[in-house]
C-alpha cells in the first residue's frame, strides 16, 4: 500500500475515486465546523461590530455619511444589513447571523469557483480535492479575530474571477455563465476598496502574459465588471451624495495623514510571509521546468493584494490578509502540480508541505490580533443595565465589540474620535506645517461638534476615557462645553489607561 502525500493529509492511492471524495467532503465538513467553534472562542471583530451598529441605525432611519460618521464606501452593508434584517426576523443575534451568512457565502464561493475550473485541463488535477481542503482552511480559519472584515469578504468575493482568469491563461473555454459571475465578482471586489482594483488588474494581467494574448485584458467578464463598477459609482453619488462631499474631503485631508513608515511594513510578518510563500511557489516551478498557470495566476492575486497592502500604508493585520491567503493558497497550487514520478519530486513536494503549514500556523497566531477589553467590559457592566455608552479615544477597539456584547447603546456617530487624534500626532511629528494644520482644524472642530451634539440628544450612562497614548482626558477638562456636560460624571474606575465614569444620579 502506498501512500501519496497531498496537501496535510494522506490519502490512500488505490482508495477509490468515491472514497477519495466522501474524504474531502468530510475535510472540508470538519474545517468548517473547527471555524465555526473559532467564532466562539475568538472575541468578535471591532469594525464587523461596528457595522452591525451601522446597518441597524439605517435600517431604524439615519442617514449614512450624515447621521453616521463611516470612512468606507457603502459595498459591506449589502452583508451586514442582510444579516441583521435576518436577525430581527428570526431572534438570533446579529453576530451569529454574519458568520453564519459569511460561511454560506464562502461554500457558495468555492462551489463557484470548483464548477469554472471542474472541466479545464489543468495541472493538478489529482490533488484538487485537497486543494480544495486548503482553500476552505485560508478562508475560514486562517482570518482569526479578522473573519468578516472587508478585505476578508474581498478575498472570499474574487476567487470566481480568479477561476475565470486561471482559464483565461490556459487557452480553456469559457462559459457565458462562467464569464457573467466573474465579472460580478471582480466588481464586487472592487466595490468593498478601490485599492482593491489592483489585485483584479494584475490578474486579467497575469492571464494575458500566460495566453500571450493581449485580448485577454478586454475580455467580456472585465468589461461586465467595469460596467458594474462604473455603475456602482453612479448609485452611491445618487443614494449616498454625501460620502463625496463630506467624506472623501475628510479622507483625503485627514485620514490618509495615518500612516506608517514603509520600512515598517516591509518589515511585517505578512510581508515575510508572503515573500517566502512566492519564493516557494518559485522554486517549486523552476524545478518542474514549466509555468503552472493556476498557481501564477493565484500568486498574482497575492500581489494585487500586496499593492493595496502597501497602498493603504497602515501595515494593520487585516489589510494583509488577501496577500497572505492568496500567496500561501498559491504554494498549495504549486505543491499539488508536482510531478509524482520525477526524481526527488516526493521529498521537495513534503519539504514545501511542511514549510507551508509551519507559515500558516504563523499566519493564524499574527491574524488573532484581538485586544483584550474584558476587565473594563466587567466593570461597566456592573454600572448600568444596557449602558448608554460614550467613548472618548481614537481606538474603536475599546467600544466595540463591548457595547453590542453588553447590549447597550452606542452614543456617537461614530466608531471614534480618529479626527483630533490624527491631526495632533500629525502636528506633534510635523508631518504638516502650520498652514495646513489651522486648515485641517475645520474637520477637528465638527469632530467635536458632532461629539457634543450626540451627548446632549442622548446622555450616556457611561463615559470612557481614554488617557493612555493620548490627552482626552485633559482635552475634555479643558473644553468649555465638554468639561460642562461631564460635571454630572463621577469616576469609578481607571483601567489600563481608561478612566470609566459613571453619570450620577439626579
Amino acid at each position: 500500500m502506498t501512500i501519496d502525500i497531498g496537501l496535510g493529509m494522506a490519502t490512500n492511492a488505490q482508495a477509490s475515486p468515491a472514497a477519495r471524495r466522501s474524504a474531502h467532503w468530510l475535510a472540508i465538513a470538519a474545517v468548517f465546523a473547527t471555524a465555526a467553534w473559532l467564532r466562539l472562542v475568538i472575541p468578535f471583530n471591532v469594525d464587523v461590530s461596528w457595522w452591525l451598529t451601522v446597518s441597524e441605525r439605517m435600517l431604524d432611519g439615519q442617514r449614512l455619511y450624515v447621521d453616521i460618521l463611516e470612512t468606507n464606501p457603502p459595498m459591506p452593508l449589502a452583508i451586514y444589513c442582510l444579516s441583521v434584517v435576518l436577525a430581527r426576523a428570526t431572534g438570533i443575534r446579529p453576530e451569529v447571523v454574519v458568520d453564519g451568512l459569511i460561511f454560506v457565502l464562502i461554500a457558495a464561493s468555492l462551489a463557484w469557483t470548483w464548477h469554472i475550473l471542474r472541466s479545464a485541463s489543468l495541472r493538478g488535477r489529482a490533488a484538487a480535492g485537497a486543494l480544495a481542503v486548503f482553500a476552505a482552511v485560508l478562508l475560514t480559519i486562517l482570518p482569526m479575530y479578522d473573519f468578516g472584515q472587508r478585505e476578508h469578504l474581498a478575498t472570499v468575493a474574487i476567487l470566481p474571477a480568479i477561476g475565470v482568469y486561471i482559464l483565461r491563461g490556459n487557452h480553456e473555454r469559457v462559459t457565458m455563465a462562467a464569464i457573467v459571475i466573474a465579472g460580478v465578482s471582480a466588481a464586487v471586489t472592487m466595490g468593498f476598496k478601490p485599492y482593491f482594483a489592483c489585485a483584479v488588474g494584475v490578474c486579467s494581467l497575469a492571464a494575458a502574459l500566460l495566453a500571450r494574448d493581449w485580448r485577454v485584458l478586454f475580455a467580456l467578464e472585465n468589461w461586465i465588471a467595469a460596467a458594474l463598477t462604473a455603475a456602482y459609482g453612479v448609485g452611491v453619488l445618487v443614494f449616498y451624495p454625501e460620502y463625496f462631499t463630506i467624506i472623501y474631503p475628510l479622507v483625503r485631508d485627514v485620514y490618509l495623514l495615518l500612516q506608517a513608515p514603509l520600512l515598517a511594513i516591509f518589515a511585517t510578518t505578512a510581508t515575510a510571509l508572503s515573500v517566502g510563500a512566492a519564493m516557494i511557489v518559485l522554486i517549486l516551478q523552476r524545478r518542474e521546468g514549466e509555468r503552472d498557470v493556476v498557481s501564477v495566476v493565484v500568486l498574482a492575486a497575492a500581489l494585487g493584494f500586496a499593492m493595496a497592502f502597501f497602498l493603504q500604508h497602515k501595515g494593520w493585520g487585516y489589510h494583509a490578509y488577501p496577500m497572505v491567503a492568496f500567496a500561501l493558497m498559491a504554494v498549495g497550487c504549486a505543491i499539488a502540480a508536482v510531478d509524482p514520478e520525477r526524481a526527488g519530486s516526493r521529498r521537495w513536494r513534503a519539504a514545501a508541505i511542511l514549510a507551508v503549514a509551519a507559515m500558516l500556523a504563523r499566519a493564524c497566531w499574527w491574524f488573532d490580533g484581538g485586544v483584550d477589553v474584558r476587565k473594563i467590559e466587567e466593570r461597566v457592566a456592573r454600572l448600568a443595565p444596557h449602558p448608554k455608552i460614550l467613548m472618548l479615544s481614537a481606538a474603536p477597539s475599546f467600544g466595540f465589540p463591548m457595547v453590542r456584547t453588553l447590549q447597550g447603546t452606542w452614543v456617537s456617530r461614530q466608531e471614534a474620535l480618529w479626527v483630533r487624534e490624527i491631526v495632533r500626532r500629525a502636528r506633534r511629528d510635523q508631518i504638516i506645517d502650520q498652514e495646513t494644520g489651522d486648515r485641517l482644524q475645520t474637520h477637528v472642530e465638527r469632530e467635536r461638534a458632532g461629539l457634543i451634539e450626540d451627548f446632549r440628544k442622548q446622555r450616556p450612562d457611561v463615559v470612557l476615557i481614554d488617557n493612555r497614548d493620548s490627552d482626552w482626558g485633559r482635552w475634555a477638562q479643558a473644553d468649555p462645553e465638554l468639561s460642562m456636560l461631564l460635571k454630572s460624571y463621577a469616576p469609578v474606575s481607571t483601567i489600563d489607561g481608561v478612566d470609566i465614569l459613571e453619570r450620577r444620579a439626579p
